[in-house]
This record gives structure tokens, C-alpha cells and sequence, in this order.
């Protein structure tokens, strides 16, 4: 007996579609090849461009030399020094930054089954941002870096594990009770913000406010070093609960008659999103919008499914990131705006024009 023309079997079950399941699969290696392409071609050009500029073919004859690679025409030593102790290390810290937003911001709409969520909802920003304050307050202005960056990497963890805790009942974890306890945390955590502002001296109240504001001027080598292994535990653990994701966007009773513990699930969302936003944020300041924009923007271009979604919002992250920083420290010469407004004044309104594009296609709100 036939199948009717419907695409149904003769008991009523749907048919499963292989050549669009293959297609979905096929869509993995495209987003990594074009991805990384777009990674190395905006790594290289933000690299040469700059007050001390640096031609494109000598700045990957560079990089070809520091690997042992046959290379092309070197830069001079001013070339050289500019880019292995200034201007690489910023970009590589940009595209560090910005792959653990993206990832982070894909994952935790995956989590959350929503579209709109952001790392910040769980408090991992303004907990990073208490944590630095307190630091620069307290410790003065001539507290080092590492100091500050490990106050924000711990107030940032911190603070998404009360959310977490404090939003558990019964055993379990309600979405809509985690983002109501993330909105009162998140305003705790901004009021002492504001009390570590009014406390500290004038020095450290501008060292606070440029904080917040987001910048990447201060990356070094070491701090890339630092963030790349937290970065890459993070990106490893999202692909690993991709399939779970994808489940759990079926609903949470099917996803627990598939298997899976959605409590459970929902735990190690919380931890991956928490480390990799914490160690973004630590060394740079709050960058907003990259964690809502780019996996919202990645999710319309891609698809739904997490095993490339994932992958997608990670590299756009890295590119968009480092793209918003070399336009932060080439606009203006002699400036460097701070990244974190720029990326909100970019992201609002991209982000606005997304939301009026899905809306006009479903017709209205969902």
C-alpha cells in the first residue's frame, strides 16, 4: 500500500523528510568554513589597521613567520612590535570576548526557550560589574588588573548562583521564576554598584564608570592565555548539550519522555553560561548586546537547531566583537570610545529591527 500524497504513513505518523534532515546536517560544515573564514579575514584586517598601520600582506607574512610557515614580506621592527604587543593580542581578546557571548547568549535562549533571553538575565553582568567596583573601591586605584578581573569573574559566578538557588522550589526551577529572581538580583547588585560609586574616591569613581563602560586598551597575552581556557571548557560543554537543547525546545514534558532531565539540563546551562560570560567580562567590562543580537540574528540565518546554531552564534560573536572594537579605536583619532557603547548603540537598534521583521512575518506577537 502507498503512502498518501500528504507525506504520511498509512497509520497517520509523519514521515521523516531525509533529504531535509541531511540538509540540516550538511549546514554544519558550511557555518564552519565560511565562519572561520570570516574570522581569519576580520582577524587580519583589523591587525593592519590602526594610527601605526600595517599592510595587509605583510601582517600575514607575520603570522605565517611566529608559526614557522613559509612567509611573504615582513613588517619592520615598529610594524612588528605594534602588532605582537598591541594590536594582536586586542584582537585576539575580541574574538575570545565575543565567541563566549555569542555562545552564551545562544545557549541560554536555547535553555530558556526564548528568543530574548541574554546572559544578563541571570546576573553574571551586574554581578561581574558589583564585584570589580568593590575591588577599585576598596583597594584604591592603584589595585592591579588581575585584581579587579578576579573580582568581577567571581562576582560574576556568584551572582548567577544565587539566582539559580534562590529561584529553585520544590526541587525545580520554573523560566519564569529564574527571570523574575534575576531582576531582583540584578537590581540588588546595581544598588551596590551605586553605594562602591558614591564610596570611592573621584579617581576611583572614573575608573568604575570606564569599567562598566566596556574596553579592550589594556589586553595583553596573559589575559588571552586566561580567558582561552575558560572560553574553550565553555564551548566544548554548549556542543555537548546541543542535542538536549534541541529537545527541550519540544517542550519540557516531551523532552523528559525523551530522556532528558530538564532540571539537570537547565543546571549546566546555567554554570556554562555563567563561567563564559564572567570570563568575558572580566578583563573588558560589560559588552552589551552581543549575547541577544547575535544569536537571535544567527538563529533567523540558521535555523533553530543548536548544533549549528551554536557553533554559527560563536564565530559571528568572535567577528562582530572584533569589528566593534576596530571601529571603537579607529572613528575617532586619537580615541578610543569604550566598546560597550558602541556595541549598545549598534545592537539597539539592530535588535529593534529584528524584532519588527519577525513580527510582521508571524503577524504579530507569539
Amino acid at each position: 500500500m502507498t503512502a498518501p500524497a500528504t507525506g504520511k504513513t498509512p497509520v497517520g505518523r509523519p514521515r521523516l523528510r531525509r533529504p531535509a534532515a541531511r540538509a540540516r546536517r550538511a549546514a554544519l560544515p558550511a557555518v564552519l568554513i565560511v565562519g572561520l573564514i570570516a574570522v581569519a579575514v576580520s582577524t587580519v584586517v583589523a591587525a593592519g589597521i590602526g594610527q601605526n598601520p600595517v599592510p595587509i600582506d605583510e601582517v600575514i607574512g607575520s603570522i605565517l613567520h611566529h608559526l614557522h610557515l613559509p612567509a611573504g614580506p615582513l613588517p619592520d621592527q615598529v610594524g612588528e612590535n605594534t602588532l605582537w604587543n598591541v594590536r594582536l593580542p586586542r584582537v585576539v581578546l575580541a574574538l575570545l570576548v565575543g565567541a563566549a557571548l555569542g555562545c552564551a547568549g545562544a545557549v541560554l535562549q536555547g535553555v530558556f526557550a526564548n528568543p530574548l533571553a541574554e546572559p544578563g538575565i541571570i546576573g553574571v553582568s551586574s554581578g561581574a560589574a558589583a564585584g570589580a567596583s568593590g575591588v577599585i573601591a576598596l583597594a584604591g586605584v592603584g589595585v592591579a588588573g588581575y585584581a579587579v578581573a578576579g573580582g568581577a569573574f567571581v562576582g560574576g559566578l556568584v551572582t548567577a548562583a544565587a539566582v539559580y538557588l534562590l529561584s529553585r522550589s520544590a526541587g525545580r526551577t520554573e523560566v519564569v521564576t529564574l527571570v523574575l529572581t534575576g531582576i531582583a538580583v540584578n537590581a540588588f547588585a546595581g544598588g551596590l554598584i551605586a553605594f562602591f560609586t558614591f564610596r570611592a574616591t573621584p579617581t576611583a569613581r572614573d575608573q568604575i564608570v570606564f569599567w562598566q563602560l566596556g574596553s579592550l586598551n589594556r589586553a595583553t597575552w596573559d589575559q588571552v592565555f586566561l580567558v582561552l581556557g575558560f572560553v574553550a571548557v565553555g564551548l566544548v560543554a554548549a556542543m555537548a548539550i546541543a542535542r538536549r537543547m534541541d529537545l527541550l525546545a519540544l517542550g519540557e514534558y516531551s523532552a523528559r519522555h525523551l530522556g532528558v532531565d530538564v532540571e539537570a539540563l537547565r543546571r549546566v546551562a546555567i554554570v556554562i553560561v555563567a563561567v563564559l560570560t564572567a570570563a568575558a567580562v572580566a578583563f573588558c567590562g560589560i559588552i552589551l548586546f552581543v549575547g541577544l543580537v547575535i544569536p537571535h540574528l544567527m538563529r533567523l540565518i540558521v535555523g533553530p537547531g543548536h548544533r549549528v546554531l551554536v557553533p554559527a552564534a560563536t564565530l559571528a560573536g568572535a567577528v562582530g566583537l572584533v569589528l566593534a572594537d576596530l571601529a571603537a579605536r579607529t572613528l575617532v583619532d586619537y580615541a578610543d570610545l569604550p566598546l560597550g557603547m558602541l556595541t549598545s548603540l549598534v545592537g539597539g537598534p539592530v535588535f529593534l529591527i529584528l524584532l519588527r521583521r519577525t513580527r510582521s512575518r508571524r503577524g504579530g506577537w507569539t
